[in-house]
């Protein structure tokens, strides 16, 4: 049976009745676990099929009132106070005229109140929309359009691109500090009462994530409760995070690495430390300070890490556990990152926005590249590249798209009013990743980058990814993207961009991809030796920009 799975939605009514009308057992959704009371929770025949998000804060306060919940700076608090506070909050906003449904959106660094109000917002019914802080005006005009946002919390950080936005004129503009431009501040938005209700089910959205993407205009991504719970479920069991854990909370809350940080934290009555941005000086002064046990970082974080004059003399003995996402991590700089820290467990966690897991490889160094085995909560495959089928699989070592189960307890729904994204994302109930890989000979999956990446040199497909892996084992290679530029002859030139670490040049990394298991055909034909590798704001190389020739020579 074939389902039509090309739902726009746009409010919390679409999502409900896409699900409606796919049904349990096909499609891209999942039954509805209750009847239309799901969404009334203050109804009396209400049923809970499982916790929202405020009734798994209320249990860690519950349970260890005392315990310290977050770090920011020299403030420090307690789940208790700090149930007091995000209590507050939510009634702050409330008075405000927000109501259960409504977006707000938020542009702050990882900072306390940032954290504050993601909570106040579980509690509320409010869903929160947390928006890069190095946004543009024009971007913020279009999030704020799309998200159909009913206010706005900034700081000074954001104050002038708030300024500049047309759309942010038409909302409340609520300040932290005393920011020109604002309708209120956010200190004396806060009500009176310390305590709050979960006003919400399981069923209620939670989050509004707006992808950073690589190209094109950012996708809202809608994420109910029950979704952000199972995989901050997931990310503590597959990480083995134990209780009173300490993460360092850098990755930014408007990424799903951070909010995973931020709730697993909850779950375990464990402590967020706050870094509103990434220092690698500041970061291992908190490491050591705040004896942190475990980092969820990208790939580039780790790099800078390890690669500051400080790290050797810092106390990093607390740090056990390490985990890596958003990005692949050269094989070089796993090896260096293992070697440095020496922890107990090392995982590769591969997902993404609209789904948190696809697959963990807890074994990250002992397997360099492998992404592992299907997360708790997943099903995955690979099929052939022009595939608009699940069935179309790959043999074991074929390159392939890599599609995920959408009836994972994960996943969202479907895209905020993009029906266009739908209809090319989920197709006979499986998300098309638009990433390619394999799986080897254990069934593990090795991603090698993404389809739109490809690059098609003389009539052969060659993956980005394999050939960085390589290059990034030469001791002279600091970091190292690889894309495909015009060719009249090739058709793409496979172009390596190698930002120095010590003195090589182009013959000596030509004879190392010679000596290594890298085929022939796969080699660089150039070499371009660069200031930085362009990034994305969590660590993604943009090789659009590399392309466009928009990078800085040596």
């Amino acid at each position: 049976m074939t389902i039509q799975t090309n739902f726009a939605v746009s409010t919390e009514a679409d999502l409900n009745n896409a699900i409606q009308a796919i049904g349990f057992g096909g499609g891209k959704g999942r039954a509805r676990s209750k009847t239309s009371a799901c969404l009334c929770p203050a109804s009396a025949d209400y049923g809970l099929s499982m916790f929202d998000l405020g009734r798994t804060f209320l249990a860690a306060v519950e349970r260890s009132p005392d315990a310290t919940a977050i770090t920011d700076g020299e403030r420090r608090l307690g789940y208790g106070s700090w149930y007091e506070e995000i209590a507050r909050v939510a009634g702050g906003l409330t008075a405000l005229g927000l109501r259960r449904g409504d977006r707000l959106a938020v542009i702050l660094q990882n900072r306390l109140e940032m954290a504050s109000l993601h909570w106040a917002c579980q509690f509320a019914g409010i869903v929160v929309t947390p928006l890069n802080w190095r946004i543009k005006p024009e971007e913020l005009d279009y999030c704020l359009a799309d998200a159909g946002a009913a206010a706005i919390v900034f700081d000074d950080v954001a104050a002038d691109t708030v300024a500049r936005a047309a759309a942010a004129q038409l909302v409340p503009r609520i300040a932290i500090g005393n920011v020109d431009g604002a309708t209120c501040r956010f200190e004396d938005l806060q009500g009176g009462a310390n305590e709050v209700a979960p006003r919400v089910g399981p069923e209620d959205l939670s989050l509004l994530l707006y992808t950073s993407g690589t190209t094109g205009r950012p996708k809202g991504v809608p994420r109910r409760h029950r979704a952000e719970r199972a995989a901050a479920l997931a990310h503590v069991a597959q990480n083995l995070y134990a209780r009173g854990e300490r993460t360092l909370g850098v990755m930014p809350l408007y990424h799903t690495m951070g909010v995973r940080s931020l709730l697993a934290m909850a779950l375990v009555d464990g402590t967020f430390v706050c870094l509103p941005r990434f220092e690698a000086g500041v970061a291992l002064r908190l490491i050591a300070r705040e004896r942190i046990s475990n980092l969820y970082l990208v790939p580039t974080l780790y790099h800078d890490l390890i690669g500051h004059p400080d790290f050797a003399a810092t106390d990093t003995g607390s740090v056990r556990k390490l985990g890596f996402a958003g990005a692949a991590m050269p094989d070089g700089l796993l090896k260096q990152v293992d070697e440095a820290f020496r922890p107990e467990l090392f995982v590769n966690h591969y997902g993404s926005s609209e789904i948190y897991t696809f697959t963990v490889e807890p074994r990250a160094a002992a397997k360099p590249g492998s992404a592992g085995k299907a997360g708790l909560n997943q099903r995955v495959r690979v099929v052939r590249l022009d595939a608009d089928s699940a069935e179309a699989r790959t043999m074991t070592g074929e390159n392939g798209q890599i599609i995920a189960d959408i009836a994972s307890d994960e996943a969202f729904e479907g895209y905020w009013r993009r029906p266009d994204a739908d209809g090319r994302a989920l197709r006979g109930g499986w998300y098309f990743t638009g990433d390619t890989g394999y799986f080897d000979a254990d069934g593990d999956l090795f991603v090698t980058g993404r389809v739109d990446d490809m690059i098609v040199s003389g009539g052969e497909n060659v993956s980005p990814v394999e050939i960085e892996s390589i290059l990034s084992l030469h001791p002279a290679v600091a970091e190292v993207a690889v894309a495909g530029l015009p060719d009249e002859r090739w058709g793409q030139r496979i172009t390596a961009f190698v930002k120095r670490g010590g003195a090589v040049e182009d013959d000596a990394l030509d004879a190392w991809c010679r000596g290594s298991s890298l085929a022939d055909y796969k080699r660089p034909r150039e070499y371009v030796f660069v200031a930085e590798i362009p990034k994305s704001p969590v660590g993604k190389i943009l090789r659009r920009l590399l392309v466009a020739g928009e990078y800085r020579r040596e």
